[in-house]
């Protein structure tokens, strides 16, 4: 993507692009973890989960409005160079293995309605076909995509009406006792947690906004709606009908080879943000290299990922997600919007070792409170104390920086 006007982003680019985004299979998925609870309890987890979680999503989104940096390349004001480097390897790392489990998730639901349609049975090929797309997607570049974008977006839109009129007609949804056991906390931590794991690219999109407010409106609105729709969609179906599939969902709903269309486009249009992301990543190492062809990589890696290595432990995935990245951007907003004196890249900075340290810190206190299984869940009260530990102790490390020059490590 160029940064040159025209491939500026609107409000409405916004919406459409971060709307497209949320209506996808892990969300319904994930809103069907959130089932033990009962829907209404569901939906008080979802909605707050949502806010926070959108809402902190956000704070990175401005960064890169702001600054014109991508989400990693930002985190080189807190960490330094090598620091960001790391960052941008565990971000590869997590958006190759995001790619790989959408992709799995979209093929296992097509493969399941041209089952019951016609009989074929082959994972393997849908994941190729889907992989195809994704990478087609990333070819055709920002131009096509914005205008391929509107038409997808408006067709998933029908998708949640479809979704919601088979699922939230029933009216065993307030009064059937759910299966399983979960705390409150636990349903929380899953709500934030997804917003979350799109915090590592929200300042990839945010930067080529044509103005700041475009960008953080846009982005907020088409996230959260599309998000807490599908989380309630899949809550809703884990309850009644105890299967929160999506093609499961639109063969109740009589929609054939419809539903085949639907679930592939809604796959492409999640999954090619993380492959896309991938690739902007990357490039925060090797800047030379072209960043289509190297999203276009990553997307192949994904597609081989999903095809040879099944990913099972998806709320396991979440967790880890979770625990690098959550302590990982509290360092980072709080170095931009609280203490406010590093909010510019310092190009000689190589390591900033008492951020590194903190956010060790962070990633213990996050397991932690995974065990102590807190209402609010475990990503929110981490950022919280990781900030508090980082604004107590700034000042302290600031001899803990590691320069180019000869005054390696001292002060800037």
């Amino acid at each position: 993507m160029s940064n040159s006007e025209n491939n500026k982003f609107s409000l409405i680019s916004f919406f459409m692009l971060w709307f497209g985004a949320s209506i996808s299979i892990a969300e319904i998925l994930t809103g069907g973890l959130l089932a033990p609870i009962g829907f209404k309890n569901g939906l008080i987890a979802i909605l707050a989960g949502h806010l926070i979680g959108t809402i902190i999503l956000m704070l990175g989104g401005i960064i890169g409005a702001e600054e014109k940096l991508p989400s990693i390349m930002s985190t080189r004001i807190s960490f330094g160079l090598y620091g960001s480097y790391l960052f941008s390897i565990l971000n590869v790392l997590q958006l190759i293995g995001w790619t790989a489990v959408m992709i799995i998730s979209g093929a296992r639901s097509v493969n399941q309605i041209t089952k019951i349609l016609w009989s074929f049975d082959n994972m393997t090929v849908w994941s190729l076909v889907i992989g195809g797309l994704i990478c087609l997607w990333i070819v055709i570049g920002s131009k096509g995509w914005k205008k391929l974008n509107f038409i997808a977006v408006s067709l998933l839109f029908v998708l949640t009406i479809v979704l919601s009129t088979t699922i939230f007609k029933n009216n065993e949804l307030f009064t059937k006792i759910p299966a399983g056991d979960m705390t409150f906390g636990t349903a929380m931590e899953l709500s934030v947690i997804m917003p979350l794991s799109w915090l590592p690219l929200i300042a990839d999109y945010t930067r080529h906004a044509k103005k700041k407010k475009d960008g953080i409106i846009g982005s907020f609105a088409g996230y959260f709606i599309g998000s807490y729709w599908m989380y309630a969609i899949g809550l809703g179906a884990a309850i009644v009908a105890e299967n929160p599939d999506p093609g499961a969902m639109m063969l109740a709903a009589n929609l054939g080879i419809v539903a085949l269309g639907i679930v592939v486009l809604s796959t492409v249009t999640t999954t090619f943000l993380d492959a896309y992301s991938a690739g902007v990543t990357f490039l925060n190492i090797l800047p030379k290299l072209d960043e289509r062809k190297i999203a276009t990589i990553m997307g192949i890696i994904g597609t081989l990922i999903a095809i040879v290595f099944p990913i099972e432990q998806y709320e396991n995935f979440l967790y880890a997600i979770g625990s690098v990245f959550a302590p990982l951007f509290s360092i980072l907003l709080t170095d931009y919007f609280i203490i406010k004196k590093n909010r510019k890249l310092q190009e000689n900075l190589l390591v900033n070792w008492g951020a590194t340290i903190v956010w060790i810190i962070g990633i213990i206190l996050y397991y932690q409170f995974i065990k102590f299984d807190f209402i609010m869940g475990a990503t929110v009260p981490v950022m919280v104390i990781t900030s508090i530990i980082y604004c107590l102790s700034w000042r302290v490390m600031l001899g803990w920086k590691y320069y180019k020059k000869s005054q390696d490590c001292c002060q800037k």
